[in-house]
């Protein structure tokens, strides 16, 4: 049984993964981003910021601003920031702070300038093996945990007895059903792709394409991302899983998640900075599209969506004739 967990992260995610764990009676501690947030969540009960209508259970949460205090005690680390701020909370921790500890991530892009998964990351960091690394996977909404609507997530390792020990804890809440999944590098790619297909369908949308044509995008982009798969990492998985094909329509067809937003912004003529700045959370796909171009490089897969995606994104191509160009792609 776990003792207690450490939360890195208090963004929506992790303020989702804050709830889930306290709402199963395990011990959290939480690792906020200054003595001011950590205060107004112990006063209050709520985070001020994100998911702010979902009462916390403060009986089983411990929020602190100091690193140590954060991960002392705990027997797992569940590193959930933006990928982009992965590397500037890595140097908030000692080593020898996390020496005994299970690590865990639930992150979904690339570390920028690295090529890696998170948990591809982490194990070079802190020298671990990659097999050692946990995963927390969807397919799952942030919004629809803080309502406490029935969600399935997926639990990723090569670890039973510590997907096992992760699995029951979440199991404990009314709202919430585990997945087992021994591919988690696999499942980190898949999170990272779909999230490139958000922006793709959210640009179809802003352009006024109807459902069946966002449809199509979906079934062929499901496609390149199991090709992806198969090329990068082969391993028996079954694809129609709900870590691989579940999360991805539930950020194709999610009408509130960044990403899809980021892409209907687009889609409607708005400059992709200027959408940019009107996300809250980050859209982790506009970089995750830019990363991942020298990955494509490597590997002999065919990939019109995401590369279509990448040119509007980063080379500011237009959408409407990015849109015409990748009509003539799809079956």
């Amino acid at each position: 049984m776990l003792k207690r967990v450490s939360i890195i992260g208090s963004g929506s995610w992790g303020t989702a993964l804050v709830k889930m764990f306290s709402d199963s009676g395990i011990p959290v501690s939480w690792l906020v981003r200054n003595p001011e947030q950590q205060i107004f969540i112990q006063t209050s009960g709520h985070n001020p910021r994100y998911l702010s209508f979902a009462p916390l259970r403060m009986k089983y949460i411990q929020p602190a601003a100091d690193p140590l205090q954060a991960v002392k005690g705990s027997d797992l680390v569940i590193f959930a920031v933006p990928s982009a701020y992965l590397e500037q909370n890595l140097q908030r921790l000692d080593k020898a702070w996390l020496g005994d500890k299970h690590l865990a991530v639930s992150i979904k892009g690339f570390i920028p300038g690295s090529g890696c998964t998170p948990s591809q990351y982490l194990s070079r960091k802190f020298s671990r093996d990659e097999s050692s690394i946990s995963v927390i996977a969807g397919s799952c909404q942030a919004e629809e945990i803080a309502a406490k609507k029935n969600t399935f997530i997926t639990v990723c390792g090569t670890d039973a007895a510590w997907i096992k020990k992760i699995s029951t804890a979440l199991n404990n809440t009314s709202y919430l059903q585990t997945i087992s999944n021994a591919d988690p590098v696999g499942v980190e790619y898949a999170a990272i792709l779909k999230n490139i297909l958000g922006i793709a369908i959210g640009i179809a949308s802003g352009l006024q394409y109807g459902e069946n044509f966002q449809a199509t995008v979906i079934a062929n982009a499901m496609r390149e991302i199991r090709e992806f798969l198969n090329n990068i990492l082969p391993a028996e998985r079954d694809f129609f899983a709900s870590a691989y094909c579940g999360d991805i329509l539930a950020t194709a067809y999610a009408e509130q998640n960044c990403n899809r937003i980021l892409g209907t912004l687009v889609g409607r003529g708005i400059h992709v900075n200027k959408a940019l700045q009107t996300l809250t959370p980050i859209a982790e796909g506009f970089q995750a599209s830019k990363e991942l171009l020298p990955v494509l490089k490597d590997i002999p897969v065919t990939m019109p969506i995401i590369n279509c995606v990448y040119r509007i994104l980063h080379k500011h191509a237009n959408p409407i004739t990015e849109f015409n160009l990748l009509e003539k792609h799809l079956t």
